[in-house]
C-alpha cells in the first residue's frame, strides 16, 4: 500500500517493459509501486529484487508484487504493458484479438478498484489498444493516454545527437502520429540548442534519420533476435508519469483521443500534449504544412484500419455466440 502522501502507481505486466518502468520509477523515489502479473512468483520476485536495490542506490520506494488486483485499489496511475508480441506466422487480426482480450480484462479490473486513476497504455499495437482501454474504462479521454511519441522522439533525438556529435541534452526532437512506420518525425520543429535542425543538417541526412527513427523498434528487435526494446520504453513511460503525478505540465507527444484537433475525430493519434495532474491538460495544435498534415492523416488512417479490424473481430465473435 502507498504510504502517507506518496502516490500509488500500478504496473500491469511484469515483463521486460513493466520491469523497466518499475526500476526507473523506483529510482525517482516519490511513488510506491504495485507490480501485477499472471505468472506466479514473477512480480513478487522482481519487486523484492528491486526493493533490495534501495539501500544501495538510496531510495525508499515500496514495491509490491502480486498476481491479483486487490493490491492495486486506489491507484493514482496505472501503466498497462501486458500483451503478447507478434509471433512468426501470426496474422494482424490474431494479434489484435489476443491483445484486445488482455487489455480489456486488465482495464476492467483496475478501473473498478481505481476509478480516479490515469491510465497509461503501452501495449501494442499502441494506438488501437488505447481505444480498447478507453472503451472499457469509461474514463474521460484526459485520463486514458498512450505512450509512444516520447520513445519515438527519444530515438529521433539520439540519432540527431549522434549525427552532429553533440550532447543529447541540447536536442529537442518531435514526432507525431501513430506508433509505427507511419509516424511523422517533425524535423522543422526539432532543434539543437534552439537552432532548427534544417539549419544544421542537409535534407538528405535528415530524411535518413527520420527513416531510422520510424524503424527504431524494428532495428532493436533485429539486433536482439529475441525480444524487443524495454529500457528506453520504460524510461519514456516514467517521463510521462513524472509529468502527471508531479504536475510538471511538460509538453510531451502522447497518443490521445482527438475530437477534431488536427482535423481528426474519434481516433487515438500521437500529438503534443500538456501532461499534468489528472492526465491531459491541453492538446497543443501546431500549424502544419500540407505535407506534414498529409503524413499525419495517413498515420491516422492506419489507426482507423486497426479500429475497424477490431470492430469486425467483435462482430464475428458476437455472431458466433
Amino acid at each position: 500500500m502507498a504510504r502517507g502522501n506518496r502516490p500509488k502507481v500500478t504496473i500491469i505486466g511484469a515483463g521486460m517493459v513493466g520491469g523497466a518502468v518499475a526500476q526507473w520509477l523506483a529510482l525517482q523515489d516519490y511513488a510506491d509501486i504495485v507490480l501485477v502479473d499472471i505468472v506466479e512468483g514473477m512480480p513478487q520476485g522482481k519487486a523484492l529484487d528491486l526493493m533490495e536495490a534501495g539501500p544501495v542506490l538510496g531510495f525508499d520506494t515500496r514495491v509490491t508484487g502480486t498476481n491479483s488486483y486487490e493490491e492495486t485499489a486506489g491507484s493514482d496511475l496505472v501503466v498497462i504493458t501486458s500483451g503478447i508480441a507478434r509471433k512468426p506466422g501470426m496474422s494482424r487480426d490474431d494479434l489484435l484479438k489476443t491483445n484486445m482480450g488482455i487489455v480489456r480484462s486488465v482495464t476492467k479490473q483496475v478501473a473498478a478498484g481505481s476509478p480516479n486513476a490515469v491510465i497509461l497504455v503501452v501495449s501494442n499495437p499502441l494506438d488501437a489498444m488505447c481505444h480498447v482501454a478507453f472503451a472499457q474504462a469509461g474514463f474521460p479521454r484526459e485520463r486514458v493516454i498512450g505512450m509512444a511519441g516520447v520513445l519515438d522522439s527519444a530515438r529521433f533525438s539520439t540519432f540527431i545527437a549522434e549525427a552532429l556529435d553533440v550532447s543529447v541534452e541540447d536536442v529537442s526532437a518531435f514526432v507525431l502520429g501513430g506508433h509505427g512506420d507511419t509516424m511523422v518525425p517533425l524535423s522543422r520543429f526539432s532543434t539543437v540548442s534552439g537552432i532548427p535542425l534544417p539549419e544544421l543538417l542537409p535534407a538528405e541526412q535528415i530524411r535518413a534519420i527520420e527513416t531510422r527513427t520510424a524503424n527504431g523498434g524494428a532495428e532493436i528487435v533485429g539486433l536482439l533476435k529475441t525480444g524487443s526494446a524495454y529500457t528506453a520504453p520504460g524510461a519514456s513511460v516514467v517521463a510521462m508519469v513524472d509529468s502527471i503525478l508531479l504536475d510538471k505540465r511538460r509538453i510531451l507527444p502522447s497518443s490521445v483521443l482527438l475530437k477534431g484537433e488536427y482535423g481528426i475525430d474519434g481516433l487515438y493519434v500521437g500529438v503534443p500534449v500538456v501532461l499534468g495532474a489528472g492526465g491531459m491538460k491541453k492538446i497543443v495544435e501546431l500549424d502544419l504544412m500540407a505535407a506534414e498534415q498529409a503524413a499525419l492523416n495517413k498515420s491516422a488512417g492506419a489507426v482507423k484500419e486497426l479500429v475497424e479490424a477490431m470492430d469486425r473481430i467483435d462482430a464475428e465473435a458476437a455472431a458466433a455466440q
